[in-house]
């Protein structure tokens, strides 16, 4: 009798270790928490693509007949106008003329090339040239490529289909080039195009950006990147995105020490303007404030692991089809 009565202590103090462990395990966790200062600063909302450096229109000059470049009179990056001789050029007739006409000295080389005009070569547009595609004293065929240029360099951007319904004409945009990371230009957009394209089985759309003035060190087919800009404020009060969260369609954010005995409490805020790294703050808060951002998060009882003193109850909120198991992973009470 005193061997059963012995017994029956000892697993009931069991039991109530058990229970109190339990009990202990069951309370919420605070997860640590990092404050911060709403502070002042300049946010934007952005759509970020990439895209390329791109003649608006591109022309190129060929020569208007077969024989030789015999003077070249521009570069590339050089701006000419519409009717501008860029170069001239010989038949190859006239190139044979002045070639036997060389060999016999300077006065019958005059004779004819004062017989036997050059023929020049005329920029049919304003515009920069953007290629040289020969050398003087070369032999070219009537198809042959001799300058091409550009009316004026655009932005030429690709935009996901998901995106796309963002995009406005007139909408500004930064870009920025992977030749030049450290500048940053402003262009506006003045053209999406109707017709998209599967790109990796993604649908993308161009986008046409232009610029008040072209960059000097803006070159075709150079990488761009492209951020427009949905909203942009100059001066706003911000939190960190992490700092914010929706709950039935109400953003808080948590404050310390505004609850019952000085507990943290979540705060009704308006928003505005936002971005990956940053949320404005319309209401709600003032500048110097203080916010609170969770390292983690609260664990509710349902995540807490029973104790094996616990009798043997299962984990509350296990998937159904998969067994229980307890903190450290392995089977708790049942049977293999």
């Amino acid at each position: 009798m005193k061997k059963i009565l012995i017994l029956i202590l000892v697993l009931g103090a069991l039991g109530a270790g058990g229970w109190a462990l339990k009990s202990k395990l069951s309370k919420p966790a605070r997860a640590e928490a990092v404050s911060v200062k709403v502070s002042e600063a300049p946010i934007e909302s952005t759509v970020d693509a990439t895209g390329s450096i791109s003649p608006y229109h591109r022309v190129e000059i060929k020569a208007a007949i077969g024989g030789r470049i015999e003077k070249l009179l521009v570069k590339e990056g050089d701006r000419v106008s519409q009717g501008q001789i860029i170069a001239w050029m010989s038949s190859t007739d006239r190139a044979a003329i002045l070639d036997a006409a060389r060999a016999q000295g300077a006065d019958q080389l005059k004779k004819w090339e004062d017989t036997y005009k050059a023929t020049p070569i005329i920029a049919p547009l304003p515009g920069i040239i953007i290629l040289k595609n020969v050398v003087e004293g070369e032999t070219v065929t009537s198809s042959s490529v001799i300058y091409a240029m550009s009316d004026v360099l655009i932005v030429l951007a690709q935009v996901d289909e998901s995106d796309i319904g963002r995009i406005r004409v007139g909408m500004p945009a930064s870009i920025t080039l992977d030749s030049y990371p450290d500048k940053k230009d402003e262009a506006k957009v003045f053209d999406i195009l109707y017709e998209g394209r599967n790109v990796s089985n993604v649908i993308q759309y161009s986008v046409k950006l232009r610029f008040d003035k072209v960059p000097p060190h803006f070159r075709s087919q150079m990488t761009a990147n492209i951020s427009f800009i949905l909203s942009r404020k100059d001066k706003a009060l911000l939190v960190p995105a992490s700092a914010v969260r929706e709950r039935d369609g109400v953003k808080q954010v948590l404050v310390p020490g505004d609850g019952p005995g000085g507990k943290d409490v979540w705060k009704e805020v308006k928003t505005g303007v936002e971005n990956d790294a940053s949320v404005e703050i319309v209401s709600g808060l003032a500048a110097g404030d203080t916010v609170l951002i969770r390292q983690g998060r609260y664990v509710p009882q349902s995540a807490v692991a029973s104790s094996p003193l616990a009798m043997g109850g299962s984990r509350p909120g296990a998937t159904s089809g998969q067994a229980p198991r307890s903190r450290s992973g392995s089977s708790s009470g049942g049977s293999r």
